[in-house]
């Protein structure tokens, strides 16, 4: 790279967070935990003996070019519940594209609960995001991904970008659940398909693996009729996938399935901040 060429290059944003936990004295504490960049943890106090973890880009969102990478190693028999402090929002890419690498470890009889608020698409946004899970005997995991395609009440829509989401996840060293996401070009055209989204511009889906999953199915499917969207098991996972008009009517749909995944816990306080 040329002096000129080296002095024009935008400046970008990278982060990297680590947070690892351990059980001690009946309660799930720190063991390792490192932020770089404009990757943040904080960790909120808990009235019981799990862990609560939120992530913050400092950034502020990310464009083409940007990389964050977490990751969370959640050693046997805790229990973190990771979060993100507000939506992530993904801006128009001049070039290039955002990356954001989630890397989970979840240990025997652990459970880790993935829940980051909404992802908000800009026009002409791009991003490539990946998770990656590592399950130990008899451990638990759920994930929570929302998608919103613009903001529907700022009048905004996407027409043209990618969204590429990959998921990896693993039980016992055993590929048990793979999916791909891509939505590429004209956004908005496939959007409206029916095969698609139906023109919805808000989708989520729900992931849990564990003992549960069976348990589960007939608490979440009352809460998912009358919507877009399904539930199914099989393997000893759960999957929910939803779509609705807007981020608002998501939230109304979701919040009461994570409640029910959580055995009636509440969504992270942050998501009503």
């Amino acid at each position: 790279m040329t002096n000129a060429a080296a002095a024009t290059r935008p400046q970008r944003a990278e982060g990297r967070g680590h947070l690892a936990a351990t059980a001690l004295g009946g309660r799930t504490r720190i063991r390792e935990l490192y932020q770089e960049g404009a990757a943040k943890i904080r960790l909120p106090d808990t009235f019981d003996a799990s862990m609560e973890a939120v992530i913050i880009n400092t950034a502020g969102g990310l464009t083409g070019g940007d990389r964050m990478n977490w990751s969370v190693a959640a050693g046997p028999d805790t229990r973190i519940d990771v979060t993100t402090q507000a939506c992530e929002k993904i801006y128009k890419a001049s070039t290039g594209t955002a990356e954001v690498t989630t890397s989970i470890k979840v240990g025997a009889h652990a459970r880790v609960d993935w829940l980051p608020q909404e992802t908000i698409l800009f026009d002409r946004s791009s991003l490539f995001r990946r998770l990656d899970v590592e399950l130990g005997e008899g451990a638990e995991f759920l994930a929570v991904e929302a998608v919103l395609l613009g903001r529907k009440a700022m009048g905004e829509a996407v027409e043209t970008g990618l969204f590429r989401d990959r998921w990896r996840i693993r039980n016992a060293g055993k590929l048990c659940h793979a999916e791909d996401l891509c939505l590429s070009g004209k956004v908005s055209a496939l959007a409206g398909g029916q095969a698609i989204l139906g023109g919805k511009v808000a989708f989520a889906t729900l992931l849990y693996i564990g003992p549960s999953a069976e348990a589960y199915l007939g608490t979440v499917r009352p809460l998912v009729d009358g919507h877009m969207g399904g539930a199914s098991t099989w393997d000893g996972k759960l999957v929910v996938r939803l779509a609705a008009s807007d981020g608002f009517a998501l939230r109304k749909i979701l919040i009461p399935i994570i409640s029910a995944l959580r055995n009636g816990a509440p969504v992270p306080k942050v998501w009503n901040l």
